[in-house]
């Protein structure tokens, strides 16, 4: 299958890696020295689920030059969304299956604005993994997992078509929910608490998940998605809290999250599309979101200068 990777930081590079190890036609989509350096040297992963140098790999910062594939994942930060959606259409034939890959619960909402309904699945990962130098991907905790379906939750052959390709590389899995919605909101719960409890603490998950002042801020932010998550009508689990909060605890002690990480460094975040969409989100449902809205509210003046706003 062809492959396109919008996207190759620690997200895009660890799962298109992995599928071109298993022999599938992979474009990486890079800029600046990560690009240069894939280039010149391939693609490094340093990985728990093994190691992978891949000495040549096709990459470029122009997808016009790269045409019609079968499938792109697409795994920028949240907030780049759109202007990937309008970076990608070169990449988008008749058949072409979209896949988001993002933090946060707009990402495929956003893509079926610009490519259209029948492009676009709706999609997730699990992964603890970030760019450790320009041309290497350091990949630290979480077995890898991806999630995907079509967005109305209906059975599909083009979704078992790359279920398929998915499941002949290693170092992941790949599932198609009975309910992808519920699937997304589930994994946007713990990844929403880890960023914004790890983001306003400037902490790892061991220290907060262990002191009990932080730990409550943690179960009262996944207690508020879950809220407005019912509010908009996503068939959560009954136990989706108490598993996010399972999935919490077995990080690696020193584990960030990717927003925690660019905050701390004074980049934009996906302040906006976490815990910024649940209150925003919580608003349209009626629903009060008083947790969220402090770590939105303490971390924005911080987030505005980082984007050179006023």
């Amino acid at each position: 299958m062809r492959f396109a990777i919008m996207g190759s930081g620690g997200v895009g590079g660890y799962f298109g890696a992995r599928l071109a190890e298993a022999g599938h036609e992979v474009t990486f989509i890079a800029r600046g020295e990560h690009l240069a350096a894939m280039r010149r040297d391939g693609l490094r992963v340093s990985s728990i689920e093994g190691d992978l140098h891949l000495s040549r790999v096709s990459a470029t910062d122009d997808p016009r030059e790269v045409g019609p594939v079968d499938t792109v994942i697409v795994a920028v930060k949240a907030w780049q969304v759109m202007e990937a959606a309008e970076m990608v259409r070169p990449l988008v034939g008749p058949e072409t299956l979209v896949v988001p890959l993002e933090n946060g619960v707009e990402a495929a909402d956003i893509l079926t604005e610009t490519l259209g309904e029948r492009h676009v699945l709706e999609g997730l990962c699990g992964i603890l993994a970030w760019k450790a130098a320009p041309g290497h991907i350091k990949h630290a905790g979480v077995s890898p997992f991806v999630r995907f379906g079509e967005r109305d939750n209906h059975k599909s052959q083009r979704c078992e078509r790359l279920k398929a390709a998915f499941d002949v590389a290693r170092g992941f899995t790949a599932e198609i929910p009975d309910d992808i919605q519920a699937a997304v909101w589930s994994k946007f719960l713990f990844i929403c608490a880890m960023s914004g409890i790890g983001s306003i603490t400037r902490a790892p998950i061991g220290v907060t998940r262990r002191l009990p002042e932080t730990r409550v801020m943690i179960q009262q932010v996944l207690a508020e998605i879950a809220v407005v998550a019912r509010a908009r009508g996503i068939a959560l689990p009954a136990d989706a809290e108490a598993r996010a909060l399972g999935f919490i605890d077995a990080l690696p002690e020193a584990s960030t999250a990717s927003m925690q990480r660019d905050i701390m460094a004074g980049r934009p975040s996906e302040l906006h599309s976490q815990n910024g969409a649940v209150v925003r989100l919580g608003r349209e449902a009626g629903v009060a979101t008083p947790v969220n809205a402090l770590i939105h509210s303490a971390l924005l003046p911080q987030e505005r200068e980082a984007r050179g706003e006023e």
